[in-house]
């Protein structure tokens, strides 16, 4: 991880958070392969169009490693702060889970801020869930065993539609959480601890936040789960956090309030790496573990 962190250093990029957001998703975009594993090559990528609420349209990727009906999915939610991500830079990171779980994984292009802020994320992802329940069975997926997952950011909106789902009698296998955000503040003790120079810094949260929501809205449990009043009964989680990770407090945190709520979790903290690890596995052999950590609790929550 140091070496990786002294090579970002010497090639001199500006930080994302002196950029404007269109010039910081460019910057994303340019180097978010770098340091992914080799991508595979499923039997099945298809590019689809999912309707939202206000009449729009979002994309979505749909990838699995067979073409042959019934196969379990997963709804994955890229990170990149609300603000910068896309489809295209977590396309590598879904195919690796779709080809280690056995799983359709179907990827979702929600609207990026500050064109769209806070709460349309939100409800971008909610209507990708429910448009997955309605017309995955048309797609051959078996949307009785349904998981939704993602990265920071990703992992928000994930957590979020865990609790939508569980509010709309709607049964999920699993939630896959690497690295979620969980709090609308930075107050704990881990955003002091690795603040600066550790990939993720405190300045590029309070950009992205700036982007995304307005300071009264960052109470809102949609954006910090950790404000979500009641938990009992939402789906199973998983979680991959980073130790050296401004937000891996707030991971531990919003796991200890699943537990607290009969919630069953399990939990890894891969040692000695930083926010945004899991897309660094030519790099980083934790993260080549993480995906695999990964995959394998969504295979068992598919067959229990």
């Amino acid at each position: 991880m140091r070496s990786v962190l002294e090579r970002m250093a010497r090639a001199g990029h500006p930080p994302l958070y002196t950029l404007s957001p269109a010039q910081a998703r460019t910057a994303y975009e340019a180097g978010a392969g770098v340091l992914e594993v080799p991508r595979p090559a499923l039997a099945r990528v298809e590019d689809l169009a999912i309707p939202v609420r206000d009449g729009g349209r979002i994309p979505a990727r749909l990838v699995a490693p067979a073409t042959a009906p019934g196969l379990p999915v997963l709804l994955y939610f890229h990170g990149g702060g609300f603000t910068i991500g896309s489809i295209a830079s977590h396309d590598t990171l879904c195919r690796v889970l779709a080809h280690g779980a056995g799983c359709a994984v179907l990827s979702v292009g929600y609207r990026l801020a500050p064109e769209h802020r806070f709460p349309t994320a939100v409800e971008d992802a909610w209507d990708a869930l429910k448009w997955l329940v309605r017309e995955g069975p048309a797609l051959g997926l078996d949307t009785a065993r349904l998981a939704v997952g993602g990265d920071s950011a990703g992992g928000t909106l994930a957590t979020v539609c865990a609790t939508l789902a569980r509010d709309a009698g709607l049964a999920l296998a699993l939630q896959v959480l690497f690295c979620p955000g969980c709090a609308g503040r930075p107050e704990a003790p881990s955003h002091r601890r690795y603040h600066e120079g550790l990939v993720l810094e405190q300045a590029h949260i309070e950009y992205f936040f700036g982007q995304y929501i307005d300071a009264p809205d960052r109470d809102d449990w949609r954006f910090a789960p950790l404000n979500t009043p009641d938990l009992e009964g939402v789906a199973p989680a998983w979680f991959g956090l980073a130790e050296c990770d401004p937000l891996v407090d707030d991971g531990l945190h919003y796991a200890d309030k699943l537990r607290a709520a009969g919630v069953a979790v399990d939990l890894e903290i891969y040692r000695g790496v930083t926010h945004e690890f899991i897309k660094m596995g030519r790099a980083l052999p934790e993260a080549r573990q993480a995906h695999a950590d990964a995959a394998a609790a969504l295979l068992r929550a598919w067959h229990t």
